[in-house]
């Protein structure tokens, strides 16, 4: 049952899809028209409505054989966003140029994007019973942007004209455009002939952020082992101080080859330990179904305190589990802050892993963290393990719960987020 009807639904969607791309808005009336005229006039002895469905439908057929005959030419340059918010309007650019011998009227642009109809594993694994409109409720989730339709004047051979396309980003992720088209209506207007044009792009859609007022942690600097240099390396290295006499015992490889050759004596290159502040801002990413909106919340928390922590000095671990344990680093030569923004936009719910994941790779690195943020989604026995462990590591902790309701008995130390009532619950801390 499943498969077929993943097959039906994905076959009328296709064909919605097609009659909303080839189909003017003459068209669409007139294809309106003679469907109802052709459910009136089955009787042909008691009505006339048989006439009209023949002249709609022998219009409709010529339109399609001439739009079909068309070969338009048409060449565009895009200028779209890379990075927009969710929950925001947006616009951009593209300059349309006629590349055809003729000038050409009835033209409109619309992007074309990656295809969102789900596939049978995952149309299984949403929906209790296949029922379309679960199957388009996933097929607009795998839309994070939508774009309206552009219209473009009329262009003469060799013209180039700019428009302007309106988008609204619904929510975060990646929005994936494969190509771009350019449709033009045939004499009658009612059948568009389409260009497409192979010009791929992408836009990162980065979940809303939150106001917050600096927060400084209280937690004292920690020795980093390794040190953090402004390159990726690998193996130890810490900071360089300067250059002294050889000492028995120091490693040949501190030998400043240089000096030694110029001073005619052994120098080498003296290093010191690195200490400073590292903070953790651990996102927790396990949530069921009925946590979906909680989660989204933390989403957009977590990226409201990674714009707000100071990285200059310090610096800031982004931990999560997906489909394994992540963990990126910002500040002093590492990643930059948007980079942790971005990051976030593509965080999924993780639902083959369990709690421990990231409460064993958040408790590894707590001999170097000076301070911690949590932001969970749940006060159950794990996560309240987590809590005690780090505090008697001497990390200082903010633990922020996001959930609909208040457990009953909530923490001492513990701040409530609320949905829909996030931003007072920030701004109270």
């Amino acid at each position: 049952m499943w498969r077929l009807s993943h097959w039906m639904l994905r076959a009328i969607s296709g064909v919605f899809f097609w009659f909303a791309q080839r189909m003017a808005p003459a068209g669409k009336v007139a294809t309106g028209i003679a469907i109802i005229a052709a459910a009136l006039g089955v009787d042909t002895r008691q009505t006339m409505a048989f006439q009209i469905f023949a002249v709609t439908a022998a219009a409709l057929v010529i339109a399609l054989v001439a739009a079909k005959s068309m070969r338009p030419r048409f060449e565009i340059e895009r200028n779209a966003p890379r990075l927009v918010t969710a929950g925001q309007e947006f616009s951009y650019r593209v300059w349309v140029r006629n590349a055809g011998a003729k000038t050409a009227q009835g033209l409109s642009f619309f992007e074309q994007i990656a295809d969102p109809r789900p596939s049978l594993a995952l149309f299984r694994a949403s929906l209790r019973f296949p029922t379309y409109r679960g199957w388009w409720r996933l097929v607009m989730q795998a839309q994070p942007v939508l774009l309206e339709d552009a219209t473009v004047p009329p262009l003469r051979p060799g013209e180039r004209v700019m428009v302007e396309v309106r988008g609204h980003a619904r929510r975060r992720g990646t929005f994936e455009l494969t190509g771009a088209t350019v449709a033009q209506a045939e004499p009658l207007g009612m059948v568009r002939a389409l260009a497409r044009l192979p010009v791929a792009g992408s836009m990162v859609v980065l979940p809303p952020r939150y106001a917050l007022d600096p927060l400084a942690f209280a937690g004292a600097r920690r020795y980093q082992q390794g040190g953090v240099t402004l390159a990726n390396s690998v193996g130890d290295s810490e900071e360089f101080v300067g250059l002294r006499e050889y000492r028995p015992g120091d490693p040949l490889q501190r030998i400043h080859w240089k000096s030694f050759a110029r001073l005619g004596e052994p120098v080498v290159r003296e290093f010191q330990d690195e200490f400073f502040e590292r903070h953790a801002l651990v996102l927790d990413t396990f949530a069921g179904a009925q946590q979906a909106e909680a989660f989204e919340e933390a989403v957009s928390v977590a990226a409201s305190f990674a714009c707000t922590l100071d990285t200059q000095e310090s610096l800031l671990d982004l931990l999560f589990v997906g489909s394994e344990a992540y963990s990126f680093t910002a500040g002093r030569g590492q990643l930059q802050v948007g980079t942790l923004v971005e990051i976030l936009a593509g965080v999924r719910a993780s639902t083959d892993k369990s709690f421990s994941v990231l409460a064993q790779t958040l408790l590894a690195k707590r001999g170097a963290l000076s301070g911690c943020m949590l932001i969970l989604l749940d006060c159950d026995a794990p996560r309240m393990d987590l809590v005690r462990h780090l505090q008697a590591s001497g990390v200082a902790l903010r633990v922020l719960l996001i959930a609909a309701r208040e457990p009953a008995q909530l923490p001492v130390g513990w701040t409530l987020l609320t949905p829909g009532r996030i931003q007072e619950g920030l701004a109270a801390l």
